[in-house]
């Protein structure tokens, strides 16, 4: 296995009203990727991959609520702040030149300053460097270091300030030493059993190993050791955080949630048996889908659930119906509380790494494809039928396959959603999304 790397994170922490949108939006551009059925939170835009030159990071926007009284916007920032802390490589803080120097900005400074993590202090809305120059001057006093001018509306002054943001990357940081341990990322609402699903797997499996602080992320790790094997839960139980407004709390979990998702190679959902996967578990979801992780969905409290017969095929029929998008996902019912069935949690987490990480060949690939394409016919588009020409894979975790066609507007996502679930029937890919990329070839290439 190679080493890991993990992408960069990068927050931006500022008051309302001085341009997080604005610099997001320039920053990510057309980069965010919506995903056709997949309720991934795009729409809410709280990150986005950015990739500058060679470097690629994880972009999250803090903000979200925006209240109008003073002192809840400084408890609002704090809180940003805190979670940026918590979450991030880099942080930027952004400050706004024509509303200067801000007392708010002062105690927000305090906290990024004692937090041990690089700032870079963006002064936005320079619309001209020669006109507002000097006024960059005064920001000098927050003792963050070097205001950074820009534009975030006018494109100004950006290189410059990802030159910098890369510059603080951290260099390959202890998680790039060879680590085969499959990292597992137990992810859920809040109460739903995280931290009773987590001890009872360490409890059952006494591998007393002190708990490793997250290099880069202040997450602590775990590693746990079953049947001869050892594995690393990441340990996301810390989204709690008193006197919350509910809404923010999933604003926020779900900035936890995708770096906790981004570090790991299988996510395991846990969703509570009384309440079935809501509308924030299927977000949550969307997330390790775009991010090609491997799944498992766990229902826990399966034992205060009446049964008969049929209980289980109809509750997995509903998970699968609001799961739509993701069909390989794998289920488990569990209870973490007398620890019914909790153990087989780790074979099937044995099978999704596997599956992540396996290889066909390609002669096989083109047997599978030129097979499908016998049986149902490409589609065609005004007199022009789709040709698919070869398919090879090229990557794992996940499983990446190119195919070459003769016209890609003609490769509807139904036919590609097809041939996927050719290869799967042949080999299985349990728990793991499955990524095709279509590439155009001549006919007589």
């Amino acid at each position: 296995m190679s080493n890991r790397k993990y992408k960069p994170i990068v927050a931006v922490v500022g008051r309302p009203n001085v341009g997080k949108s604005t610099l997001f939006n320039a920053l990510a551009g057309d980069m965010i990727s919506i995903v056709k059925d997949t309720p991934g939170i795009t729409r809410d835009r709280i990150y986005a991959d950015v990739t500058w030159l060679d470097k690629s990071f994880t972009l999250i926007d803090t903000g979200g609520i925006e209240p109008d009284s003073k002192d809840i916007i400084l408890s609002q920032m704090r809180e940003q702040a805190q979670i940026a802390i918590d979450t991030a490589d880099v942080i930027l803080f952004l400050v706004d030149v024509k509303q200067g120097l801000v007392d708010a900005d002062m105690k927000v400074a305090d906290m990024l300053r004692r937090a041990k993590k690089p700032v870079l202090l963006v002064v936005n809305k320079v619309d001209s460097f020669e006109k507002f120059m000097a006024d960059t001057y005064e920001f000098y006093n927050l003792g963050i270091g070097d205001p950074i001018p820009i534009s975030a509306a006018n494109r100004l002054g950006i290189g410059d300030m990802l030159e910098k943001v890369v510059e603080e990357f951290p260099v390959d940081t202890t998680e790039d030493i060879q680590d085969d341990r499959p990292r597992v990322a137990i992810i859920g609402k809040p109460n739903v059993g995280k931290s009773s699903l987590i001890n009872k797997l360490i409890g059952e499996n006494r591998l007393i190993v002190s708990d490793i602080a997250g290099t880069t992320r202040d997450a602590v790790d775990t590693p746990i050791k079953y049947n001869g094997n050892e594995y690393v839960f990441i340990d996301t139980a810390g989204l709690r955080r008193k006197n919350k407004i509910k809404e923010e709390l999933e604003k926020y979990m779900i900035v936890r949630t995708v770096s906790a998702v981004e570090r790991a190679d299988v996510v395991v959902l846990l969703i509570d048996a009384s309440e079935g996967v809501t509308e924030q578990d299927a977000k949550i979801a969307g997330i390790a889908h775009e991010r090609g992780k491997g799944f498992i969905v766990a229902v826990n409290k399966w034992d205060l659930v009446e049964k008969n017969d049929k209980t289980m095929n109809e509750y997995t029929k509903k998970i699968r119906n609001t799961l739509s998008f993701m069909p390989y996902a794998k289920l488990i019912f569990i209870s973490a509380e007398t620890g019914q069935r909790t153990g087989k949690l780790f074979g099937i987490i044995d099978e999704v790494v596997e599956s992540a990480n396996m290889r066909v060949q390609t002669g096989v690939l083109n047997e599978i494809m030129a097979e499908a394409t016998a049986m149902q016919q490409p589609p065609s588009d005004k007199g022009k039928r789709l040709k698919l020409f070869y398919i090879t894979q090229v990557a794992v975790k996940p499983p990446t396959f190119v195919i070459f066609v003769n016209d890609k507007e003609l490769m509807h996502f139904s036919y590609t959603r097809y041939i996927e679930n050719q290869i799967r029937e042949t080999f299985g890919f349990v728990g793991t999304p499955l990524k095709f990329i279509i590439r155009e070839r001549k006919e007589n290439d």
